[in-house]
C-alpha cells in the first residue's frame, strides 16, 4: 500500500498506549495497530460512514484532517492525523 500523505508524528494516547502494551499481554494489538496505521496512511478508512469517506478524500485535496476508524479484538480505535499533517494519533473514541 502506497502512502498518500505524510502522517507527521505519530502518536497513542495513554489508553491504547496501556491497552497495547506488552507488559498486558498486549503485543498482537500493537501490531494490528501498526496495520491499521498502514491502512490509514494508503487511504484505507476502515469503518467509517460514505460521508467521511468523503470527508476524508476532500481532506486529501484541500489538507484538513482525516479520520479512520477500526475494530480490533471488539475494540474500537480511531486515527486521526490534523489538518497541517504535523501529527497523527490513535485513540479510543471516549478519549476524543
Amino acid at each position: 500500500m502506497k502512502p498518500k500523505f505524510n502522517p507527521g508524528r505519530e502518536v497513542m494516547t495513554r489508553g491504547v498506549s496501556n491497552w497495547a502494551s506488552p507488559d498486558n499481554d498486549g503485543g498482537e494489538v500493537y501490531d494490528q495497530l501498526l496495520a491499521c496505521l498502514r491502512r490509514h496512511v494508503s487511504g484505507d478508512w476502515g469503518d467509517v460512514c460514505p460521508e467521511d469517506q468523503e470527508s476524508n478524500r476532500v481532506a486529501l485535496i484541500n489538507g484538513d484532517r482525516l479520520l479512520s476508524a477500526y475494530t480490533i479484538d471488539g475494540q474500537k480505535i480511531w486515527i486521526i492525523t490534523e489538518a497541517d499533517r504535523s501529527s497523527t494519533t490513535i485513540l479510543f473514541p471516549d478519549e476524543y
